[in-house]
């Protein structure tokens, strides 16, 4: 049995997506981020205290443990349902770099920019600093989707999951999409698969 923690954000629309495109029988638990996130009792589940986490509960082997990190869940969800992560090494190699840029990159460089945007505009340099620094990895993300259908190549993978709950919104940010036609273009088709369809309408 699996069991997600997650909430409404970006991070936690990850795995959900991912869930549901793989079709995979899971316990879904709200972490509303109040505090909860920083209980004892899920604090053994995520030591960073953050979502998303995955437990997996195997009864069978009579063993249980937790993943947190989203590239870390997408990784071992992707290896044991054999889908949307190649085993060739480079072709592997191919999406997770992606995955990485993703999770080291596009993610926290929005975030603080969507932090200073809306929740405090008093710092002009931070604003221009992690402004400058989220067009630019749009750019990197525009480029790469008129290259090919999806990031890693034609395949659509866990690269796609995992960077589309953050650019889908770029009105949040204040910035147009029709700056980015290939990356508007590319959300507006994953958002329409049936598994990121009932993700992002899940009830928290």
């Amino acid at each position: 049995m699996l069991h997600l923690y997650a909430w409404s954000t970006p991070n936690g629309y990850k795995p959900l997506i991912m869930l549901h495109e793989l079709k995979a029988e899971f316990e879904f638990h709200p972490v509303p981020l109040d505090g909860s996130q920083k209980s004892p009792e899920y604090l053994r589940i995520n030591p960073n205290g953050k979502i998303p986490a995955l437990r997996v509960a195997d009864e069978q082997a009579d063993k249980e443990f937790a993943i947190f990190e989203s590239g870390a869940i997408l990784t071992y969800l992707a290896e044991v349902h054999g889908q949307f992560l190649p085993t060739d090494p480079a072709e592997k190699s191919q999406v997770l770099e992606w995955v990485f840029f993703q999770n080291a990159g596009v993610g926290p460089m929005l975030g603080q920019y969507g932090y200073f945007k809306r929740a405090d505009q008093t710092n002009p340099q931070a604003l221009k600093r992690y402004g400058d620094e989220a067009r630019r990895l749009l750019n990197v993300l525009e480029t790469r989707l008129k290259e090919c259908s999806y990031l890693a190549g034609e395949d659509y993978s866990i690269a796609d999951i995992t960077t589309h709950p953050w650019v889908r919104n770029l009105s949040y940010f204040d910035i147009e999409t029709g700056e980015y036609p290939a990356l508007d273009e590319w959300i507006n088709r994953i958002a329409k698969r049936p598994a990121v369809v009932k993700a992002y309408a899940t009830e928290f």
